[in-house]
């Protein structure tokens, strides 16, 4: 290992050791959020099930209808999300526009997990100089849609299985109901960008979205369960679950909220895709990245990529962050000119 891959890694740890209130929160099945009994007999037999059904019919799965109360005050748009978890705060969306015009392009972005409500605003600036209207939405369980008692977004990426598909599917239907909105206002050329598991949220919505021309995608990887029961930042996610579930079972559980399982539905769209990573990155792991890329590539989609000598973190500091952003800026210019 040379010594610039130390100091990345080194750095890594360092700020996921810096994040606070990381509890290990207790192994749920949780059937009753998608569709099944809390008191079910046979739970790995329902998901079994569930996983079968669920991936054959995905289009109908995150399928969507626009919203009726979409509001826009003081550029945050608001509007109820299609979904309906057990917490009201959760089921208003909340996106916060940066108009760069009154039509044209448009791109719908989403931050990572645990984000806060700034982060990532000078994300959308940066996409204003290019030409192009942003609006970042908050994911599910994040800042104004927090639960209350629950600081950190446990309910996206947590222990309960059946909650982490709903909350997932809800994110995906969000961003859909997102993309509506923009039609209806007159943005035509409309994209997405996604960090972390904003990354794959937003690929799965390309997956299954006609609407979406480009997306750029900044972290990769094959599925959910294979970033959470393997990447650093899901250490206290894995140690609940892996009392429970093997890395197989877990990966099965939750491909319908992984990119991986999509992919085909790429074959012949007329999509523009970025995939970005970290050669030395924790949670990502390099590994899963390669065989996500060479998927797409067997699967005949056309896609460019990047790959930086930096993780999961670091992707986001200088220098890293400056190549990252000209890269996916003058490329989402270009795919929606």
């Amino acid at each position: 290992m040379s010594w610039f891959e130390q100091t990345i890694r080194r750095y890594e740890h360092m700020r996921w050791a810096q994040e606070p209130n990381r509890p290990v929160r207790p192994f749920s099945w949780g059937l009753e959020h998608i569709g099944g009994d809390a008191g079910e007999p046979d739970p790995r037999g329902f998901l079994d099930r569930f996983v079968g059904e669920t991936l054959a019919r995905s289009s109908d799965w995150y399928g969507v209808t626009p919203a009726e109360d979409y509001t826009l005050r003081d550029n945050v748009l608001t509007f109820t999300s299609q979904i309906a978890s057990p917490w009201p705060e959760n089921n208003r969306v909340y996106g916060q526009l940066f108009p760069a015009s009154r039509r044209g392009p448009a791109v719908v972005v989403l931050a990572q997990w645990n984000a806060r409500w700034e982060e990532q605003q000078n994300v959308c600036r940066w996409l204003n100089r290019m030409g192009i209207t942003a609006v970042k939405i908050s994911l599910p369980y994040h800042d104004k849609r927090a639960v209350p008692g629950h600081p950190r977004a446990d309910h996206l990426v947590g222990a309960n299985v059946g909650l982490t598909l709903q909350a997932n599917r809800q994110a995906v239907t969000d961003v859909r109901r997102t993309l509506r909105w923009l039609e209806q206002q007159g943005y035509d050329r409309l994209g997405i960008l996604g960090t972390s598991v904003g990354s794959c949220i937003g690929f799965i919505t390309m997956c299954h979205e006609p609407a979406l021309r480009a997306g750029a995608f900044l972290h990769v990887s094959t599925y959910f369960g294979d970033v959470v029961a393997n990447g650093l930042t899901t250490i206290n996610v894995w140690e609940s679950l892996a009392t429970q579930l093997s890395h197989d079972d877990v990966r099965r559980y939750w491909s319908p909220i992984s990119p991986f399982p999509y992919v085909s539905k790429l074959q012949g769209a007329p999509k523009d895709i970025l995939l970005i990573s970290g050669r030395y990155d924790p949670t990502f792991w390099p590994e899963f990245t390669d065989a996500f890329l060479a998927e797409i590539r067997d699967a005949g989609v056309d896609f460019e990529s990047l790959s930086l000598p930096c993780g999961h973190y670091s992707l986001g500091v200088a220098p890293f962050s400056y190549i990252v952003g000209y890269r996916f800026g003058t490329f989402l210019r270009r795919s929606l000119a």
